[in-house]
């Protein structure tokens, strides 16, 4: 063995570049023990070989590396320098006598019989030696046992010792090669302990976590990392205090997100808040968080669901359409100033200046208590300002476009903060690109998850371009501006403003026009059945009347008390409002609505309804509906095949997706009641009506699975037309028995089951006990088949007075029918019925009764 190894040596080292884990020379001490002499031997040869490895005047040990995985997915450790090429020059000449030579004699020094310290000088070494690159990893990697024994150097007490281990990992999985021997010599398990320590360096944390970082390239170990015991310990080093860290970590989390089978995991684990918010947060010292953390965020945006997380910690999702596509923004002319919005700026001076000066200086014209703007319109403000300013200097997507050159444009998305993501959507759409409008548009649906961020949109201009593309000539940009509206329209002040920019008009083109496809179609009807709502006046009275006192509706965000003085939006919503009816009495128009009532779309029956409800208003649109064969498309909304299904046709259908299919089926029902009921009111429409035929239809419905609330105007519709009509010999029995059966019944019994309110509970407790004991038929069977019998147990043992009395009676009528029994026991009648016996209280003899009635053993 002596022989082998020469007295004088001489070879060059690369050194760490990270000045954290930076070791110039490593001291050697001396320990007086009782030793081998071979172990004497090793540690006297390698205090001059390490002596020689880190001495400081060595020009190799100040090389910065970059280590760059070979398949891109690695990490890139720092720049390479001029002088790291020449330094590398030398090392492949010598590399092959080092492998042979002092490598072997390191991987030994690692054995568990040696001594720690000789272990760690040794591991130092051998990590030092792997930053020469991929020959020098090639040859410590020809000693099999080198990456075990390294791996059980993690469990080490030092610091110094887990930090080179760590390290050499690092190095060693930065190669494709050996990246799965890594992780088959248990090195995640090793680093998922030695991160859970309480006291770790942050040296360590970095080694470690990059090490993570370069085995998350390989797919196949992705669900490794992403365990149980790793993956929080991960995502809490992104509130570590060293930056290196942090960065270590949103790469690992990076690689991650690429696997759409742990976006799940990792969504449950909360690392949507932490990366958004190192997004957000400027952070000057390094670029590669937010770079790690945005692609970690688009990677999980690919969800909707995520993607409404990661927009409820402020960011918007944009598309990036090219740096060239931003050219065609020309500046606007000289105009008054206004907010993106549109409204403009009241004049206070009708007298100009002789220089221009109370244009220039614009808010010394204003009185203080007029010059308040609130937060949301300053935002929309400074950030149109932002971005119309960094497209005019063309400093938008530049640095992106070079790295993503090959990559087409329409698959790219980047993350912007609310103040800069919409107003660069709303600058968008004024481009002249068709694909980047139409993009710009999707985003602004995806993006209206709620009416903050609606308003967000409507402060900052999108409503008036969104309404503007309503005319263009291409196909895909008008349907990506009516979805973008269809999702903008929820918000009631929202919806105004989209009234008040003239959108009635070419969304009735859009509705006339045959060859509109179905998608168009229902995203055009949800704005104007939202537009022309029957009930808006009266949520109007709600939602934009004062609260509790307070100067502010509820839809009153982003519209304080004092404000800049506007001009134009209430008298334009005004003006809309008179015009409404005018413009949608068109005959082409309404004929159009009542095909879609023949149409097999629930959703869209329902919407067409709602808008003829609206029509009936005014006496003109009414004529015109009556010449257009209404009585067919109600038909065709009563005569839903769904109503005929039985319960083995169920069975043979995905339940979700029937009950899914008959929900729809009861809004449809329920809006074409609510316009039968009005049509009802017009005695022209009266006479050309065939009520039996409807009176059988709605017959059919109210007896359906339709959900209870929908049939609320099945049943107002029925008795209004049996009303009218009469009495008939066609008719099997009366009218009012099956609306009180299938309709009355039902909602009382879901009264008491699901009321909070003690004195409502009450109510429908009588009133459901005065229905019974007109002895109407098959009430009582009703009752037991809605599940009537539990709540009304849970009113004796709960309730007072007229309640439990009624209760009682109720209860007592049921149980004559024998069927009935079990379920009353099941429910617990007999211990409370006990109770009240016992207490002698003023029920006691009405529950005397009813337990004598029931089979108690």
């Amino acid at each position: 063995m002596a022989s082998t190894i020469p007295l004088h040596f001489k070879f060059k080292l690369w050194s760490n570049p990270h000045p954290n884990t930076h070791l110039d020379v490593i001291a050697f001490r001396r320990r007086i023990n009782r030793r081998s002499p071979i172990a004497s031997f090793y540690s006297t040869q390698q205090h001059h070989l390490l002596h020689r490895i880190f001495n400081p005047k060595s020009k190799s040990i100040h090389t910065v590396l970059t280590r760059v995985s070979s398949d891109g997915g690695g990490i890139v450790d720092a720049a390479s320098q001029q002088s790291a090429s020449e330094d590398r020059d030398t090392l492949n000449s010598n590399s092959s006598s080092l492998g042979d030579g002092y490598v072997s004699l390191f991987v030994r020094m690692l054995g568990l019989d040696n001594d720690p310290l000789d272990r760690e000088h040794a591991i130092v070494a051998l990590w030092k030696y792997s930053l020469g690159g991929k020959q020098y990893i090639d040859a410590i990697m020809q000693f099999r046992g080198c990456l075990n024994l390294t791996v059980n150097l993690l469990k080490s007490d030092s610091s110094s010792t887990c930090e080179a281990a760590a390290g050499l990992l690092r190095e060693i999985s930065s190669v494709n090669l050996y990246r799965e021997s890594v992780a088959e010599s248990g090195a995640i398990e090793e680093i998922t302990g030695l991160l859970s320590r309480s006291c770790l360096t942050s040296e360590v944390k970095e080694q470690s976590i990059c090490t993570l970082w370069n085995l998350s390239v390989d797919e196949k170990l992705r669900m490794k990392i992403a365990n149980t015991d790793l993956l929080p310990l991960v995502i809490k080093s992104l509130e570590d205090e060293d930056i290196k860290v942090k960065e270590a970590a949103g790469g690992v989390l990076a690689n991650l997100a690429l696997s759409k089978s742990l976006h799940s995991i990792m969504v449950e684990a909360g690392v949507i808040p932490k990366l958004a918010k190192l997004f957000i947060i400027d952070v000057e010292e390094s670029k590669v968080i937010k770079k790690e953390a945005r692609n970690a965020l688009l990677e999980l945006a690919k969800d909707e669901y995520n993607r409404i997380l990661i927009i409820e910690e402020g960011l918007v999702i944009v598309p990036m359409i090219g740096a060239a596509a931003y050219k065609a923004l020309t500046p606007s002319l000289y105009s008054w100033p206004s907010l993106p919005d549109g409204s403009e700026i009241k004049r206070t001076s009708e007298a100009p200046s002789k220089y221009g000066a109370s244009e220039l200086l614009l808010g010394l014209n204003f009185d203080e208590k007029n010059a308040e703007i609130d937060e949301i319109k300053m935002n929309a403000v400074v950030g149109r300002t932002q971005q119309q300013f960094l497209a005019r200097i063309g400093a938008i997507e530049v640095e992106d476009e070079r790295k993503f050159q090959s990559e087409s444009t329409s698959r790219r998305f980047t993350l912007l903060p609310w103040m800069d993501g919409v107003a660069r959507l709303v600058l968008i759409l004024g481009l002249e690109d068709e694909l980047a409008i139409s993009r710009a548009a999707e985003s602004i649906a995806d993006a209206s998850i709620n009416e903050h961020m609606q308003i967000l949109f409507k402060e900052a201009g999108a409503v008036k371009h969104l309404v503007r593309l309503l005319h263009h000539n291409n196909d895909s940009v008008r349907l990506a501006a009516t979805c973008a509206l269809e999702r903008l329209s929820v918000s009631n002040s929202v919806c105004q403003v989209i009234e008040a920019e003239g959108v009635i008009c070419p969304l009735l083109n859009a509705l006339k026009h045959s060859g509109t496809s179905e998608l168009l179609m229902e995203k055009t009807l949800d704005i104007l059945a939202r537009i022309l709502d029957p009930g808006k006046e009266m949520k109007s009275k709600f939602y934009d009347g004062p609260v509790n006192g307070s100067k502010k509706g509820l839809n009153a965000m982003g519209s304080p008390d004092a404000t800049v003085p506007l001009e134009g939006n209430m008298d334009e919503i005004a003006v809309s409002r008179s015009t409404t009816g005018k413009d949608v009495a068109d005959p082409a128009v309404i004929a159009r609505l009542v095909e879609i009532l023949k149409t097999p779309s629930l959703n869209l029956q329902r919407k067409a309804s709602s808008i003829l409800e609206f029509l009936t208003i005014t006496k003109p649109c009414v004529d015109i509906i009556l010449s257009v064969d209404i009585e067919s498309g109600l038909e065709a909304v009563f005569g839903q095949k769904i109503l005929d299904d039985t319960e083995s046709d169920m069975d043979d259908q995905q339940p979700e997706l029937h009950a899914l299919k008959v929900e729809e089926a009861g809004l449809a029902i329920s809006a074409a009641s609510r316009l039968l009921t009005k049509l009802l009111d017009f005695e022209q429409f009266r006479q050309t009506i065939n009520p039996v035929r409807f009176t059988k239809l709605l017959r059919k419905t109210l007896r359906s699975h339709i959900p209870l609330h929908n049939k609320d105007w099945v049943a107002a519709c029925l008795v209004k037309l049996s009303s009218l009509s009469g009495p008939n010999q066609d008719l099997d029995g009366p009218v009012n028995l099956e609306v009180t059966l299938y309709e009355t019944v039902p909602r009382l019994v879901e009264q008491i089951k699901t009321s909070f309110s003690p004195v409502a509970q009450e109510a429908a407790v009588i009133e459901l006990n005065r229905i019974i004991s007109e002895g109407l038929v098959d009430s009582t069977r009703a009752v037991a088949a809605e599940g009537g019998i539990f709540p009304l147990v849970k009113v004796i043992e709960e309730g007072r007075g007229r309640a439990v009395e009624a209760a009682l009676a109720i209860l007592y009528n049921i149980s004559m029918d024998g069927e009935n029994h079990s379920a009353i026991l099941a429910a617990g009648a007999v211990p409370a019925l006990r109770r009240i016996v016992l207490s002698q209280g003023p029920q006691w003899m009405q529950a005397l009764h009813l337990l004598r009635t029931l089979p108690t053993r």
